[in-house]
C-alpha cells in the first residue's frame, strides 16, 4: 500500500506538477451515487482519493461536510459499507491511491484490528484520523504501519518547530498541511504563507507535503500547487453534491456529472501550477 502512494507522487514528481487530492464523503447522498463519483474522481483528474467515513460528531469539518456526513448516516452509511467502496472501486482500479479520512470512534467500535485486516483487503493506502494525536500511535498508527498501511498525520500553522518532527515521527505517505486554524471550508489561505509553510516542513522530512482547507477554484489550486507537492480539495467537492440534490436531499440526474466537471476543472489548475510558480 505503502508502494502505489509513493509510485504516484514519484511519477508526478516527474511529471513535474503537484498531485491533486480529492475528498468525498463515503455514502453522500447515498451508496450508489457515491460509488458513481469515487469511480469517476481518476478520470476526472484526481490522482490521489479522500474517502470521508461518515461520523456522527465530528469536530475539526465545517458545516458542509457535516452535513454530508448526516446525510450519509441517514442513508444507511456504516464504516463496513465505506470499506465496500474501496473494494468495489478496486475492482476497476489498482493504481489510485485511497485514503480514508475521518475519526477514531468508528474504528474503535468496528475493531481496530478487524479495520485494518478489512482496509488491507480492500485496497486502502492511507488513514488521516484527525483525533489520534501522536502520543497515540500504539493504538491505530503502529498496527497501519505493520500492515504496510500509510498513516498521514496532519501539520497547521501552529505546529512549531518544536512540535513538529514529534509530529511526523511515524507519519508516511504526505504530509497533510492544514493551511489555517479553524474548520474545514474556511477562507482561501495565503499562497505566501502556504509556500513559507511547506519549506519549513521540508526541513524536516523528504515525505510530499501537500495542503488543504480552503481550496475552492481552479485558480485556487494554481496558486497553492505552485509551491506545494499536492492540493488537498475537499468542502468544495461535498458542495458540488449538495448543490445538485432534490429539496429532499436525494441524487438528481446531474449530481455525479456536476462533481466530475468540477473536479476536471480543478486538474486543469493543478497541471497549471508549476507554469504559476514560473511567472
Amino acid at each position: 500500500m505503502t508502494a502505489r502512494m509513493d509510485k504516484r507522487f514519484a511519477d508526478l514528481k516527474a511529471e513535474g506538477r503537484p498531485a491533486l487530492i480529492t475528498y468525498f464523503m463515503g455514502g453522500d447522498p447515498d451508496y450508489e451515487t457515491s460509488l458513481a463519483i469515487m469511480k469517476a474522481l481518476p478520470e476526472a483528474g484526481a490522482d490521489v482519493i479522500e474517502l470521508g467515513m461518515p461520523f456522527s460528531d465530528p469536530m475539526a469539518d465545517g458545516p458542509a461536510i457535516q452535513v454530508a456526513g448526516q446525510r450519509a448516516l441517514k442513508s444507511g452509511q456504516t464504516l463496513k459499507k465505506t470499506l465496500e467502496l474501496a473494494r468495489e472501486f478496486r475492482k476497476d482500479d489498482q493504481t489510485t491511491p485511497i485514503v480514508m479520512m475521518g475519526y477514531y470512534n468508528p474504528i474503535y467500535v468496528f475493531g481496530v484490528e478487524r479495520f485494518l485486516d478489512e482496509a488491507l483487503e480492500a485496497g486502502i493506502d492511507g488513514l488521516i484520523v484527525v483525533d489520534l494525536p501522536r502520543e497515540m500511535d500504539d493504538e491505530l498508527c503502529l498496527p497501519a504501519r505493520k500492515r504496510d498501511i500509510n498513516f498521514i498525520r496532519l501539520a497547521t500553522p501552529t505546529t512549531d518547530e518544536k512540535r513538529l518532527p514529534t509530529v511526523l515521527q511515524n507519519t508516511s505517505g504526505f504530509v497533510y498541511y492544514v493551511s489555517m486554524t479553524g474548520i474545514t471550508g474556511s477562507a482561501l489561505p495565503d499562497p505566501s504563507k502556504v509556500s513559507s509553510a511547506v519549506q519549513r516542513i521540508k526541513e524536516h522530512t523528504d515525505l510530499p507535503v501537500c495542503v488543504g482547507f480552503g481550496v475552492k477554484t481552479a485558480e485556487h489550486a494554481r496558486l497553492i500547487g505552485a509551491n506545494a507537492d499536492g492540493v488537498v480539495v475537499g468542502t468544495a467537492i461535498v458542495n458540488q453534491v449538495a448543490n445538485n440534490l432534490t429539496p429532499a436531499g436525494e441524487a438528481t440526474a446531474d449530481t455525479v456529472q456536476a462533481v466530475v466537471t468540477f473536479v476536471s476543472g480543478l486538474a486543469g489548475g493543478v497541471r497549471s501550477a508549476r507554469l504559476a510558480a514560473a511567472e
